[in-house]
């Protein structure tokens, strides 16, 4: 049988497992790529391919190689293949191109239109007649990879992206894709631990994926078995018969490997997941052979009957200093709970920011790197065992911060805080110009500009200077003796260099503690501050909570809603304080709705009104939870329109006020497709973030006009920190 060029696609940094899957399917010549595996084989091995392969994305067949150093070239590369081998004129094709490092043609849409040109252009000449394109389902996609002058000819057998299996929900966003999901399973050792009998267990398991993947590898069911549409089912070259033969040996694994499917379970605290999670497992075929129970974290525990086997868990990622916190009190409790009745399973846990590892209070093997779509994440994996167990270190913050206070109101602070008073008054210097000129009132002085004092320093102007700091979290490098020197030495020096009383000082901790959450008050002295920004009044506070009311790096923002609100509906979500539907009210608005699930955070945002003078009749305050309130409207038969919309959701949130874990990267998608689905015609949605490594997921929003206005979102005071926050200008 005539031997094949196959190159299967992944995702960056699974090429290893993809190999050895490859291997076991008796692939020969086998070489790993960025992102990809070559190798050959015959056209059952394609088949195969295409139908077992866990972590492919696609299987392509290598047509030609040629070089291109120009456009002509690319035509003329395509036209050498006899395109009559592959296609009818009464046949579909669709093309996808990419390019890297090449000059004369960078533009993917030209590219791929050259190539759709090559082709049709040589079947009308030959038959008077020509294919159609059709992007969803073709007879044969063509696949053009040009990397620096070589281009690679290839037909994706595939089709389309192999992660997708045919049981998920399209409505519902998956946060793990199931070519990632069995990954994370293969790299665990998930199929020698099912072939010896034991149980597999997600107790925060969402829409089930890692139960599904874990069920088709224990069971040895074909990835690919439910699927409808294959890239060479119109082929010319296809041969059906070995197809149905490959399909028939398949499901009659199937049959012999349900037999013997041993226990899988998961829990969730969301009875939406759950609802969502048996409707994947119907759809998977496997009703019955995985029980789900809606069970929160806090409540997570095995029956007696379950054989120890495997936790495989994907739980929310945070990084924002205040949501860390709240991660973190998750993690810690996650840790907690495996300890308590999970001891004698191993563990696989798939995490966005390394540190949080570390607050499960678990050590474990070494960390392997994987992608879950562009962001980069760690697979931890250990043993639940008393001696891997560890206490993670929490301090009361308050007790810290007033240690603090005394040290530098006695003058036993860091013998190099001259260095930092230095700075802070060539920073003053810096940017008194800005601040007059734009008569800014409240403005970041400081933000770790020597690394040996990680704090920030914000300014704020009203009847009085006040000046609140912020301490960013020393490396674990850093003696601690050292670290609190060095504070001292901060609130020792500020109020010298500004000229102000160090009563006007104010210094927030943040740091993860248990029982503790961003949200929750950090005192009770109620002494509230007004600031102004622009033509706009605010409440402040410094004492109380862990953020002033006011953030200052949303600045430009507010402004730019407050010049676009004239005359317009405006829909503030997530809306903490309202400063930004104040801002929108003072410039014009015909009407705003406010959102949040907090009432210290709406009645704060009421006392803001109030200053500005701002009618209740015409602007709404809502206490819901945004995300369900979102939804809701999208779904009505009478939707709320807005003409401006404003979602600045927090990164991550676990509070006991909201019915299931919230995870910026996780829910960006559906918290935008219902934004967008409440604009007006010409209505224009802005969305910001401020979670550092924050992937916007534009493949799934191909349909929208988004476009990145992060730069210029960033104010001067924020300039030394170009990740502050994200902001896309998005709209129908």
């Amino acid at each position: 049988m005539t031997q094949y060029q196959l190159f299967a696609t992944t995702p960056k940094a699974m090429e290893g497992i993809l190999a050895n899957e490859i291997s076991a399917l008796g692939g020969q010549d086998i070489h790993q790529k960025l992102a990809g595996v070559s190798f050959q084989g015959d056209l059952t091995l394609a088949y195969q391919a295409c139908l077992w392969l866990r972590t492919a994305n696609r299987v392509l067949l290598l047509l030609s190689s040629f070089e291109v150093k120009s456009q002509q070239d690319l035509y003329d590369g395509v036209q050498r293949i006899d395109w009559s081998e592959h296609l009818g004129t009464n046949d579909s094709l669709a093309v996808s191109f990419s390019s890297k490092n090449n000059p004369a043609i960078d533009n993917t849409h030209f590219g791929a239109l050259r190539v759709k040109d090559a082709i049709v252009d040589q079947m009308r000449a030959k038959f008077d007649s020509r294919p159609n394109v059709d992007t969803e389902y073709p007879s044969i996609r063509v696949n053009v990879y040009l990397h620096n002058e070589i281009a690679q000819l290839s037909l994706d057998l595939s089709g389309e992206s192999s992660h997708k299996r045919g049981y998920r929900d399209i409505n519902i966003a998956a946060p793990l894709k199931e070519n990632l999901a069995a990954a994370i399973l293969l790299r665990a050792g998930w199929p020698e631990i099912a072939r010896q009998g034991y149980s597999l267990l997600d107790p925060m398991c969402g829409s089930g994926t890692l139960l599904i993947e874990g069920a088709l590898i224990a069971s040895d069911i074909a990835p690919g078995l439910q699927r409808d549409y294959y890239g060479f089912l119109g082929w010319k070259q296809h041969d059906t018969a070995l197809w149905q033969n490959i399909l028939k040996e398949a499901q009659q694994r199937r049959e012999v490997g349900l037999v013997k499917l041993p226990v899988i379970v998961g829990f969730d605290q969301d009875r939406d997941s759950v609802n969502a999670a048996l409707q994947h497992i119907e759809n998977a075929g496997l009703s019955g052979k995985i029980h789900i129970e809606k069970r929160d974290i806090a409540d997570a525990s095995a029956a007696i009957s379950w054989p120890k086997g495997l936790i495989a868990c994907n739980p929310p990622y945070g990084e924002r200093l205040g949501d860390e916190e709240q991660t973190g009190m998750l993690y810690r409790e996650f840790g907690e709970v495996l300890k308590q009745h999970f001891t004698g399973w191993q563990a696989a846990i798939i995490i966005g920011n390394p540190e949080l590892g570390f607050r499960l209070g678990i050590r474990s093997h070494k960390p392997i790197t994987l992608f879950n779509g562009a962001l980069e994440c760690k697979l931890l994996r250990f043993t639940i065992e008393e001696k891997s167990f560890f206490e993670p270190k929490t301090k009361s913050q308050q007790e810290r911060i007033e240690f603090i206070n005394r040290r530098a109101q006695a003058g036993q602070s860091d013998s190099q805080a001259e260095m930092f008073a230095n700075r802070l008054r060539k920073n003053l210097k810096k940017l008194a110009k800005w601040v007059k000129q734009n008569q800014v009132h409240c403005y970041r002085l400081y933000d770790a500009d020597l690394p040996e004092y990680a704090v920030a320093v914000d300014v704020y102007q009203g009847e009085l200077t006040w000046v609140n700091v912020q301490e960013y979290e020393s490396p674990k490098t850093i003696d601690p003796i050292k670290a609190n020197q060095r504070l001292a030495g901060v609130m020792a020096e500020i109020p010298k260099a500004l000229k102000i009383p160090s009563e006007q000082v104010f210094l927030k901790i943040r740091r993860i503690q248990k029982n503790t959450d961003q949200y929750q008050k950090q005192g009770d002295s109620r002494h509230f501050h007004v600031v102004q920004e622009g033509s706009c009044k605010f409440w402040v506070n410094f004492e109380d909570y862990l953020d002033t009311g006011l953030f200052l790096d949303h600045r430009p923002m507010r402004l730019l809603i407050q010049q676009q609100a004239k005359g317009k509906r405006f829909l503030n979500l997530f809306a903490y304080t309202g400063s930004a539907t104040v801002h929108a009210a003072i410039g014009g608005a015909e009407s705003s709705i406010t959102v949040d699930m907090s009432n210290t955070y709406l009645d704060w945002a009421r006392r803001n009104f109030h200053l500005n003078d701002i009618s209740d009749d015409k602007h709404q305050l809502i206490r819901a939870n945004c995300t369900d309130w979102l939804a809701q409207q999208a779904q009505a038969k009478h939707k709320l329109l807005f003409d401006l919309i404003f979602l600045d959701p927090p990164t991550f949130s676990n509070s006991k006020k909201m019915d299931e874990i919230f995870d910026i990267q996780k829910d960006h998608i559906s918290l935008i497709r219902n934004s967008v689905a409440l604009l007006a015609p010409g209505g224009t949605l802005y969305f910001s973030t401020n979670f550092r490594r924050f992937k916007l997921d534009k493949e799934i929003l191909s349909d929208l006009i988004i476009e990145d206005i992060s730069a210029a979102m960033i104010p001067e005071d924020f300039a030394r920190d170009a990740k502050i926050h994200y902001c896309w200008r998005i709209s129908r």
